[in-house]
């Protein structure tokens, strides 16, 4: 057994690493990654900003909890960027891997995809962790905010025990890959809806509730609202912060045996009808 996770541990470091290696050829995407947040984010600040500043900021504060609006923007801005990475990266990996007609090849290995997939999420969550505090701590810069206020080690807590439900998630949509064999709609249609799940630009608090409780059993929300309490204070869903945690450790537990099961349901449905070579 102590072989056979050594063997694991190397699939997924050289799976990252041909893909960090692919990256590093094109630093202007880095760079572009880091400003993304920042732009996305600063859209409805300058909006907020043309229409009465002040006002604008006592009436975020009443449906928040906290007067900070640039902060509390970027903040879901940057952690959206480590969403949208997790399920664009997995969906692209696999998506690339059928178009390339190099899927069948790795079915003849003697390790199991999941292996490689966690290499492809290793890679997604290091450069999406890279990019996003880059983005936030430069956005603070730009917009003139202290980005140090709050409980900066809880926060990261939250994104790190957030992290395993996130790419569990990714799986199920691994999954739906197999099945459509399509990327580009469906990861545009995602991050429409994941925006707005999340609660990017606002809380979810005022969502209707069958909305909420949608909201509620999609872990990145939790995240982001993890982070956004622990760093500007605006009240945990729970009422505490280790309630919370709990609910995302709960997600930790659940989200990759589900998100692996439905993987593996899917892969052997599509394996034993049109196959996996027909793209």
């Amino acid at each position: 057994m102590k072989f056979y996770w050594k063997l694991y541990l190397v699939v997924i470091l050289a799976s990252a690493k041909i893909r960090f290696l692919t990256i590093l050829r094109y630093p202007g995407q880095l760079v572009l990654d880091t400003f993304i947040p920042i732009i996305f984010a600063a859209l409805p600040i300058l909006i907020g900003r043309a229409t009465e500043g002040a006002n604008a900021a006592e009436a975020f504060q009443r449906n928040t909890g906290t007067p900070n609006y640039m902060a509390y923007l970027l903040i879901g801005s940057s952690v959206f960027t480590i969403v949208s990475f997790a399920f664009w990266h997995v969906a692209y990996w696999l998506r690339w891997e059928q178009e390339a007609g190099t899927l069948e090849a790795l079915y003849l290995v003697p390790v199991h995809r999941i292996w490689m997939a966690a290499g492809t999420s290793l890679y997604s969550c290091i450069r999406s962790i890279f990019t996003s505090f880059v983005a936030y701590f430069l956005g603070a810069l730009i917009l003139g905010f202290n980005p140090w206020q709050g409980e900066l080690v809880l926060a990261l807590v939250f994104l790190l025990v957030g992290f395993v439900p996130l790419y569990g998630m990714t799986l199920l949509y691994g999954a739906v890959i197999l099945k459509v064999k399509e990327a580009n709609a469906l990861v545009g249609l995602m991050q429409w809806a994941v925006s707005f799940l999340m609660g990017v630009f606002f809380p979810i608090s005022i969502f209707p509730p069958f909305l909420k409780i949608i909201a509620y059993l999609f872990p990145p929300t939790w995240m982001t609202n993890g982070v956004r309490s622990a760093l500007l204070g605006v009240g945990y869903f729970m009422g505490n912060w280790y309630l919370d945690l709990a609910v995302l450790w709960g997600f930790f537990l659940l989200a990759p045996l589900f998100g692996y099961w439905v993987f593996n349901r899917v892969e052997v449905q599509v394996r034993s009808n049109e196959g996996i070579g027909q793209f």
